[in-house]
Order: structure tokens, then sequence, then C-alpha cells
């Protein structure tokens, strides 16, 4: 085992600020902090649930008090700055990586023809149904997948996921076309050597060289790391891709084998690679902000549940699959991350058509004084008011006695 030891407190804080969760919410957000931001960050993950905020703002707004939607579609749609594509979920994500991009699309490519549902769903001649879905854009511009419905279809098996709806998504994932914007959230399709033809023509990377940026790319935003985690943050080369790239920086000092303690001090210290210049990194952190916020369930500081536990001894679980009488908080519960703990946990629903934030329970990590629960809800009821004010809620309700 390494002769370096770093404690729970160091590797919260590496991480902590890889995430953007160390720099002042106040700082002001515009499009280019937003970009910078998701650069720092590496990407920012999408999802369709809508209970309060969709994933990539709420991950956004909890870096930025004063966020606003219309600047993410604006270098998404507009400035076209970033991209929106995979790495372990939908993701958006710089513009710069599309050409590492390439051997995922080859990959899916090689993945979806060999997927048993996706040949059921796109039926017996693929190719013929995606070149119609090719030749229509590129005679028509983009395209949603309603626009190739059938009206006199209305039910059967290809509803809902007719052919061209599995060769439009087989198209995107393999980067012959991409989501040029969302309208109401769903997905419209273009060439992607019509929106991004510098890119689109880029030459591929090698394998080498992907490997050579995947990792250290993880490393800058991870700090302190398992191969796992590296390989995780893009999920791009395989994991024995990784170790390998590991041992061999390691002997070019690029990484160094650290152990790592855990939170709740029964677990073994675990054996990591901490980035060549964590010490000097972590002298330059700056004091985690003392206020409450509301993470996303998406929030990148929580999507591993085990690394999750082993540094902030906080386990989570994210609900909304789970049968409701199986759930142990809620459909759509919200961490409460306050300097660097995570100190509690809500159950919300906006109800848009009233303009309210109704924050259905809450739960703490530790009891709590009385003293110390008047101070405590103060604080919540502070980031409430913020997230709410976020959302465009006209007010907000919080339960009694909490």
């Amino acid at each position: 085992m390494p002769d370096i030891r770093v404690d729970n407190h160091m590797s919260r804080h590496l991480l902590l600020q890889g995430q953007g969760l160390l720099a002042d919410p106040l700082k002001k957000a515009t499009p280019v902090s937003i970009r910078k931001m998701i650069e720092h960050m590496g990407y920012v993950q999408v999802d369709t649930i809508n209970i309060v905020e969709r994933a990539h703002h709420h991950i956004l707004m909890s870096r930025f008090e004063g966020y606003e939607k219309r600047m993410l579609w604006k270098l998404l749609e507009k400035d076209r700055k970033l991209f929106e594509h995979w790495t372990h979920d939908a993701s958006i994500l710089p513009l710069h990586v599309m050409p590492y991009w390439k051997h995922r699309y080859e990959r899916q490519a090689k993945r979806l023809k060999a997927n048993e549902w996706w040949n059921d769903h796109i039926g017996p001649n693929p190719q013929k149904v995606l070149n119609h879905v090719i030749r229509r854009i590129e005679d028509e511009g983009p395209l949603m997948s309603k626009d190739f419905e059938h009206p006199e279809q209305k039910s059967g098996p290809w509803w809902g996921w007719k052919p061209q709806k599995a060769a439009l998504e087989y198209l995107w994932h393999t980067g012959k076309l991409c989501i040029t914007k969302r309208v109401n959230f769903h997905k419209v399709y273009d060439l992607t050597s019509r929106v991004f033809p510098d890119h689109a023509a880029d030459p591929r990377p090698t394998r080498r060289q992907l490997i050579d940026w995947t990792c250290p790319q993880a490393m800058q935003r991870l700090a302190i790391g398992s191969p796992s985690d590296i390989r995780e943050f893009h999920r791009i080369v395989s994991l024995a891709e990784v170790r390998s790239w590991c041992e061999k920086a390691t002997k070019r000092g690029e990484v160094e084998v650290v152990e790592v303690e855990s939170m709740d001090g029964a677990s073994k210290p675990t054996k990591q690679y901490a980035i060549h210049d964590w010490k000097k990194r972590l002298a330059k952190t700056p004091t985690p902000p003392s206020h409450m916020r509301l993470l996303s369930p998406f929030d990148p500081l929580i999507r591993d549940r085990k690394r999750l536990k082993r540094l902030f001894n906080f386990e989570y679980a994210f609900e909304a699959f789970v049968p409701e009488a199986k759930r142990t908080f809620g459909y759509y519960v919200l961490p409460i991350l306050q300097g660097d703990r995570f100190v509690g946990r809500v159950d919300p629903k906006f109800h848009r058509d009233e303009g309210t934030l109704k924050i259905r329970k809450v739960w703490w990590e530790e009891k709590a004084s009385k003293n110390s629960q008047i101070k405590r809800r103060a604080e919540l009821e502070q980031a409430i008011d913020v997230f709410a004010k976020q959302l465009g809620a006209e007010k907000w309700t919080l339960p009694r006695g909490i």
C-alpha cells in the first residue's frame, strides 16, 4: 500500500473544487461564465424528469444563483459552443471534445446493430429506413420524430418507437445526426456536417490519443480517484485501458498512488490515484460556501453513490423508479449540501399552475438542539427562497416542526 495518506476532508474539497461547487454562487452568470463552468466540470447531464427543474438547468442553478435558462440555450442553439451527446447518460458537452466522440460513434454503431431491441424496432430493412430518414433531413432540413408520423397508424408495435424514431436515435448515437435544438424538450435532428461542419470534418484521434486525453481530463475534475472513477467520468474507454494508463502515468510522475480515508472512519482507506499537483490545488481551494443548496439528483457530485458514501458518509438512492410503497424517502428527493457536508434532504414538487414550490417533507442527517433547529430552519428557508426564485415560483411552502 502507498505511504501517502489523504484524509477525507482533503479529498472532499478537491472533488468539490473539480465539480465547481467551491466557487462563489453569487458570481455573475453570463453565457461566457456558464460555458466556462461546463468546461470546468466536463459536462452536465440532461434528463427528462421535470418535477422541479430539468437536471441540466438545476445543476447550473446550484453553481450560479443568477443562472437563466436562455444562457444555456444560447450556447447550444445559437453560438454552437456546446453539443448534446452521451457520457454515462445524455449530456451537454463542450464542442471541442467532439472529435474524441468519433470513437463512441463507432462503438455505438456496432452495439446497436447487434441489439435485439433496436433490430425489432427498426424493422427487417434497417438500411432502407436509415437512408430514408437521412434523405428527408438532407432535403427538408431539421426534423423531429413526429415529422415521420403516419396519421393512419395510431397503434401497434411501432407506435411511440416507430422505425423512423429508432433510425433517428441510431443516427444521433453514431454521429451522422446531431440535436440542433429542442422544442418542448423534444429533439430536433439535423446533419452533424451541416451544424458543425468544422468539427465533423476533424480526423478521428487514435485510440492512444483518446486514452491520453480522457484519463487526464477525468483526473483534472476528480483530482483523486480509482481507475473505475476515471473510467466512469466519460465512459469512453475500457477499465483495462485506464489501469494501464494509471501505471504509466505513475511512472511519468503525472499521478501518484495514495490512500484515501473514508468519512465514517469504519471503512478501510482505499488505494487511489492523485493528480501530481494535488497538494498545491488543495492549498488554493477556497472555503466552501456556508449556505445550504438543494442539489439535483443528477448532480455529478452525487452520481457515484459509493463515492458519496465514502467521502461524505451520505447514502442516497434515486427512487423515481421504485414502487411508491417501497420508497424510503420519495419520488424526487433533493440532497441538501451545506459547506462540504450533506446535512439533509427534501421532497419537493413545483406546482407550475399555482406558481408554488411545495416542500412536502424534510429529513435531517443529524439531530439538533432547539436553538440549532431554529437556525437550521432559517438557513433552509433561505435556500428554498433562492431555489423558488430560480424556478420562477411565486411562493413556497415548508412543513412545520422541522
